[in-house]
């Protein structure tokens, strides 16, 4: 794309005066549009390509330009979306279900695409609040909707926003569906080609609704539902800190654990409210220990057993034990769905409650213990893609084969877990509930979560699976990141002392899973590296997996491979 020509468009678009977007995100594009004039690198960045509408829809930096998220870039691609909906829907299914998180700019970006949606004739559902992620996909099936919408940036940092798409099972949009989806928002020009009402009028003309109150209390019904105790009594008043990290898991996360009984809760009170600026955390992913920190004080101060905490977009939870030394550890994504898997197969087992042909999913960056940790309870493991909408596919093709009772958990490394079809996308409230029943099930037991994950370890060896991101930012970051993945399919033999014993390109297919732009290496010592550059951000992911005699082993195994990986 010509910057200069989509710069100079903007700025004469932007001088009309009736641009029906919000007066003061205007006021901002037209001061960074003017602060552009004298900065061509700015610029060039802000207007050098559109941003990527990919299978997990829009995600970008806040601010003015056609790379950025703004109202414009979210109204034409509301529009392209309304009219694959128009195209391929009809009738009541013709209607779309809207969520937004606690990140700046989301409601506005969440009314914008209602009023888009209005205009063209697609019924759009609101919730009347911020809403988690689960929510959203929970009340596409409930609604019976055509699609979804779910404004957030999950845990990035606080410059940024995003737009995911969900389809008509409550999963995010597959390939397919985002390839037709993109060639319908290049049909719409930015300025010109988007149809628009009020907000106001859109709600007098019940094209636009909010949703009922009984849609969010089935949501929280459900997640009740997941309990394993199936009857059997545990001690409750386990003492828990909550994080929602100023995001939107604190009314669901803190409902679900007191309708079951868990009282002695304690919520963080600086990442209690909604806050897109994130005060207190740069990156609010729980995987982090920065991010972690705050919770970790006041768990400390108060002698909590465990600290929750969930994402901005409540579908990423994570959690720090008291470990017996008295320091709090910080339990990888790995770790907490081996656990999970454990906990759950071990209770259906003992309850005589395991199906017939039990099935749990995972990526493939996740953990090869699940598969040796499922398999020990008979329990057969599926690997799929990164990313959840590929566990949501296979939820789905259960359901439709009237399997859907055999699905156990799917996880991925990443913090996100999932353990029933209510939803298709993952469920940090889902989550959060399975951990504390965990966690106050074994303590009933006098077993401490330390010392189950160390049994585990012993009988299947110690795993570490360590993740480092590599940025590239801009135009010239996207080229090198191109580079580095020519580079390497042009052969590995090696990583270090590490010899690769077999590489598997999943860019020319493997199996039956969809081609993705990811390289992995099994390597001897059962060893693993697998790198790809990110669906969502401007990075490259390298994930190692080494197992030694202890984590300690492990943990310097993975450091040494790490070391001989020159991206």
């Amino acid at each position: 794309m010509d910057y200069t020509d989509n710069y100079e468009s903007w700025l004469e678009a932007l001088n009309d005066e009736n641009i029906p977007y919000d007066m003061k995100e205007l006021m901002s594009i037209r001061s960074e549009l003017m602060k552009m004039a004298q900065d061509n690198a700015m610029k060039e960045d802000a207007f050098y390509r559109e941003l990527d509408f990919g299978t997990a829809g829009l995600r970008g930096i806040l601010g003015a330009g056609t790379n950025r998220m703004n109202s414009f870039t979210v109204a034409k691609a509301t529009q392209g979306l309304a009219n694959y909906v128009l195209n391929n829907y009809e009738g009541d299914r013709r209607s779309v279900a809207i969520s937004y998180d606690s990140r700046n700019g989301s409601e506005n970006f969440a009314r914008v695409a209602a009023r888009v949606m209005a205009a063209s004739g697609v019924k759009a559902y609101i919730y009347k609040e911020l809403m988690p992620t689960p929510c959203l996909s929970f009340a596409v099936r409930e609604l019976e909707c055509a699609a979804g919408i779910m404004v957030t940036a999950s845990h990035n940092p606080p410059e940024y926003n995003g737009y995911k798409v969900y389809n008509e099972e409550g999963c995010q949009i597959t390939s397919k569906a985002a390839s037709d989806i993109v060639d319908e928002i290049k049909k719409v020009d930015i300025f010109t080609g988007v149809k628009t009402v009020s907000f106001e009028k859109g709600i007098s003309d019940r094209l636009i609704s909010y949703i009922s109150d009984s849609v969010y209390d089935k949501f929280i019904e459900h997640v009740l539902s997941q309990s394993h105790l199936f009857g059997e009594k545990v001690d409750k008043n386990v003492s828990i800190v909550y994080s929602p990290l100023n995001g939107t898991g604190l009314k669901p996360v803190v409902r679900a654990l007191s309708e079951s009984g868990y009282d002695n809760i304690f919520v963080v009170p600086e990442q209690k409210d909604p806050d897109g600026n994130f005060p207190t955390c740069h990156f609010p992913n729980p995987e982090n220990r920065d991010t972690m920190e705050l919770g970790i004080k006041y768990a400390k101060e108060r002698g909590a057993d465990i600290l929750i905490a969930t994402d901005p977009d409540a579908d990423r939870c994570g959690i720090a034990i008291k470990s017996k030394s008295g320091d709090y550890a910080l339990l990888s994504g790995n770790e907490i769905g081996i656990l999970l898997i454990d906990y759950l197969c071990a209770r259906r087992q003992a309850t005589d409650k395991m199906p017939a042909n039990p099935i749990v999913v995972k990526s493939i960056v996740t953990s090869d213990m699940v598969e040796e940790v499922a398999a020990s309870y008979g329990v057969k493991t599926i690997t799929v893609l990164t990313g959840f909408k590929y566990i949501g596919e296979v939820m789905a093709k259960l359901e439709r084969e009237g399997r859907e009772d055999d699905y156990i958990l799917g996880f991925e490394e990443s913090y996100g877990y999932l353990s029933a079809g209510y939803v298709r996308d993952k469920d940090a409230v889902d989550a959060a509930f399975l951990i504390a029943e965990m966690f106050a099930y074994y303590k009933t037991k006098g077993i401490s979560i330390e010392d189950r994950l160390t049994a585990l370890y012993e009988k299947f060896g110690y795993r570490v699976n360590p993740v480092r991101s590599y940025q590239y930012e801009g135009s010239a970051g996207l080229k090198k990141m191109n580079e580095i993945m020519e580079n390497l399919r042009r052969g590995v033999n090696a990583f270090g002392d590490y010899k690769v014993l077999e590489t598997l390109d999943y860019d020319k297919g493997i199996g039956d899973l969809p081609k993705a732009n990811v390289l992995q290496y099994k390597l001897d010592d059962r060893a693993s590296v697998i790198i790809r550059p990110s669906g969502t951000e401007p990075k490259i992911k390298v994930y190692v997996s080494t197992v030694g005699d202890s984590r300690a082993d492990a943990e310097a195994k993975a450091e040494k491979l790490f070391d001989s990986i020159k991206l």
